[in-house]
């Protein structure tokens, strides 16, 4: 159930939050970092 529920926060992370894919992490602001690490880890914990 956990999973399910993380995964579903996946679908919606690449639905309303903006992708940094190709920029470099140490020139993102502080905002873009928090969304960057909230990403992974909802991320990490969908595959868990």
């Amino acid at each position: 159930m956990k999973q399910k529920a993380f995964k579903l926060l996946v679908k919606l992370n690449n639905l309303i939050l903006p992708s940094y894919y190709q920029k470099d992490p140490m020139k993102l602001s502080n905002f873009e970092k928090a969304i960057l690490g909230f990403r992974y880890w909802a991320l990490t914990n969908s595959m868990k």
